[in-house]
C-alpha cells in the first residue's frame, strides 16, 4: 500500500495548520468546522463504495423499458447495421450456438444477443410515471440478460436503478440542448472531462473531487487512523482528493504496495536480509540533502502506514472473507479472475479491520475500465456486465457475514461512469451520449424501485417528437449533485455543507433523491 499526502494531514491534524491551505483555506475551514461537530456523535459505522465504470457504459443496453411502445423504438434503432446491438425481447429463450434463431432467423454464434435470451424482467414496487411522448399505460422494464444476479438483488429490494442519471448544471430541455451552450457541461462527450466532472464538478484538471470533499468533513471521527478515511483500488482518483485529506492507494488485490518492508516480504532477491536493509536505506534520514530526508520521511510514513493497516486487516475478520470465485465468459468460454470482485474482497477485509483502526467513515473507489464500445460492444459490455453482476453479488453476500456480523446496512455501493452512449448504433457498437442508467445496492438501500424518470425513447422521426432526447442523445432528467447529495446525506454530512460540496445541488428541486 501507499500513502498519498500523509504528510500534509499529519500537519493538518496535528499541528492545527488549516491555514496552510491558502485560497482553499476558508472552505476546508468550515469543512473542518463542520466534521468535528458530527464526529462527537458518531458512534456507527458508514461506509459508500463507488464503482467507476470507465469509458462511458451503455445504459440503454443495462436497463430497458419494455412496455411495446419503447420497446418498439429500441429495436429500430438498434436491431440494424453489420452487427446489431438489440437484445432479444423478455421472455425469449436463448438459442443455442450454429442454430438458427427464430426471432432474427440467421445463424447464432456467443457474441450474438440471440445466444444470451431475452432481458430479464424486473418489477418497480413504485410503478413509474409515463412520460410524455410514451404511448403506455403500464411502464415495464428489464435487465441485460447478463445481469441475473442484479436482477435477484432488486427483487430482494438490496438494490435499486436510478433512472437518466448524467452531469448537469440545471435542467435542461430539449430546445435549450444547443452546442457551446452555457446550459451544457464543458466538453460534453470527452471521456477525461466528463469522468473527472462526474467525479468532482469540474473539467479535466479539476483537485478535487466530492467524495474527498466529504471525506474532509468526516475524517475526525477516525481518530489517529483518520489516513484511512478514503480508499483507492483504482490509483489515483480525483473523486476522493480533498482540501484536508488525501487517498490511501491499495492494489486490486488489496495487497500493500509497499514490500520492502519485512512484515511483507520474506526475502528480495534471494536475500533473507534484503526487505530490512532497503526498507532502512530508504527510510536514512541523515543525509545532506534536505529533499532526500524529507522523501525519506513521507516513505517511513508510508511504510508505517502499511504496517498499520496490513495488522488491523490480520487482526480483523479477514479470514471469514472467502475470496470471489472466478468468473467464465459466455462469450469466449474462458475463465479469468473477476478483477472487481477482488477490489470488493479487498474492502470487504479493511472494513472487517475498521474496529481495530477506529474507523466510523470510510469512502472507496473502485474501477472498471473497457467499457467505451464503439465497436464490438456485443463482445464486450455483456462479459462487463456479467463481471460487475457477480462482484455485487459476492460484495452483498460478503458483507451479509462478515466475522459473523451482518454489515450490509452500513456500506451503499453505487456505479458511475463518464456517460452513457448514443440511442441509436453505428454498426457495431454506439458513440458517447449523456444520460445513463446506474445501480445502488445495500441494505440500507430503499430497492426493488426505479429513481429518477426513466425517459421516453426513440429518435423523432415521421411526425414523432422525443421531449427526452436531442437527435440520439438522451438528455439526464437526474444529476450527480443529487445523487452525490443523496449518498452524502446518508453518510452523515451535514445537510448545511451539502451546497459547498455540490454547487449546483440548488438548481434543481429535490436535493434527496430518497434511495436511502
Amino acid at each position: 500500500m501507499t500513502q498519498r499526502n500523509i504528510d500534509r494531514r499529519a500537519l493538518l491534524r496535528m499541528g492545527g495548520a488549516l491555514s496552510v491551505l491558502g485560497a482553499g483555506g476558508s472552505l476546508a475551514l468550515q469543512l473542518a468546522a463542520a466534521g468535528s461537530a458530527a464526529a462527537a456523535t458518531a458512534t456507527d459505522y458508514k461506509a459508500i463504495v463507488c464503482v467507476f465504470m470507465f469509458g462511458g457504459n451503455d445504459g440503454h443496453n443495462t436497463v430497458l423499458a419494455t412496455d411495446s411502445d419503447s420497446w418498439g423504438r429500441y429495436w429500430s434503432a438498434r436491431w440494424t447495421g453489420q452487427d446489431p446491438i438489440a437484445l432479444m425481447p423478455v421472455g425469449t429463450p436463448p438459442t443455442a450456438l450454429g442454430q438458427v434463431s427464430p426471432v432474427t432467423g440467421r445463424k447464432v454464434a456467443a457474441a450474438n444477443p440471440e445466444a444470451w435470451g431475452g432481458v430479464l424482467p424486473i418489477v418497480p414496487s413504485v410503478a413509474q410515471p409515463i412520460p410524455p411522448g410514451t404511448n403506455a399505460t403500464v411502464r415495464t422494464f428489464g435487465l441485460h440478460p447478463f445481469l441475473g444476479p442484479l436482477q435477484t438483488l432488486f427483487n430482494r429490494r438490496r438494490l435499486a436503478v436510478v433512472a437518466n442519471l448524467g452531469t448537469l448544471i440545471q435542467p435542461i430541455t430539449k430546445a435549450q440542448f444547443l452546442p457551446g451552450s452555457p446550459l451544457l457541461p464543458s466538453n460534453l462527450f470527452s471521456h477525461n472531462d466528463q469522468q473527472s466532472i462526474w467525479q468532482s464538478g469540474m473539467a479535466e484538471g479539476a483537485r478535487f473531487g466530492w467524495g474527498g470533499a466529504m471525506a474532509d468533513l468526516l475524517y475526525g471521527q477516525n481518530g489517529v487512523n483518520s489516513a484511512f478515511t478514503s480508499i483507492s483500488s483504482s490509483g489515483g482518483a480525483v473523486f476522493l482528493a480533498g482540501r484536508s485529506t488525501g487517498q490511501y492507494a491499495i492494489s486490486p488485490g488489496g495487497q500493500p504496495a509497499t514490500f520492502i518492508n519485512g512484515a511483507y516480504a520474506a526475502t528480495l532477491f534471494g536475500s533473507a536480509t534484503g526487505p530490512a536493509t532497503v526498507s532502512a536505506v530508504v527510510q536514512d534520514t541523515g543525509s545532506s540533502s534536505d529533499f532526500a530526508n524529507n522523501y525519506a520521511g513521507v516513505v517511513t510514513r508510508s511504510i508505517n502506514a502499511a504496517g498499520t493497516i496490513s495488522q488491523a486487516v490480520s487482526q480483523g475478520a479477514a479470514t471469514t472473507v472467502l475470496p470471489p470465485p472466478s468468473y467464465k465468459s459466455p462469450i469466449t468460454g474462458l475463465t479469468q479472475p473477476n478483477v472487481l470482485a477482488q477490489q470488493f474482497q479487498a474492502v470487504a477485509e479493511l472494513i472487517a479491520a475498521a474496529p481495530n483502526l477506529g474507523l466510523k467513515r470510510q469512502i472507496f473507489f473502485l474501477g472498471m475500465p473497457s467499457f467505451d464500445t464503439h465497436a464490438g460492444q456485443n463482445a464486450a459490455q455483456p462479459d462487463l456486465l456479467g463481471q460487475l453482476a457477480q462482484a455485487f453479488a459476492y460484495f452483498d453476500a460478503t458483507l451479509s457475514n462478515l466475522g459473523g456480523v451482518d454489515q450490509s446496512a452500513s456500506v451503499t455501493t453505487f456505479t458511475a461512469s463518464d456517460f452513457g452512449r448514443a440511442f441509436t448504433t453505428n454498426g457495431t457498437g454506439a458513440d458517447h451520449g449523456w444520460g445513463s442508467h446506474h445501480f445502488v445496492m445495500g441494505g440500507a438501500v430503499k430497492g426493488g424501485r426505479l429513481y429518477g424518470q426513466y425517459p421516453t425513447l426513440g429518435v423523432d422521426l415521421g411526425g414523432f417528437s422525443n421531449p427526452d432526447m436531442a437527435g440520439n442523445t438522451l438528455i439526464p432528467t437526474t444529476s450527480v449533485d443529487q445523487y452525490g447529495a443523496t449518498l452524502g446525506a446518508w453518510l452523515g454530512v451535514p445537510p448545511s455543507s451539502l451546497p459547498a460540496i455540490f454547487p449546483n445541488l440548488g438548481n434543481f428541486g429535490a436535493s434527496n433523491l430518497g434511495f436511502v
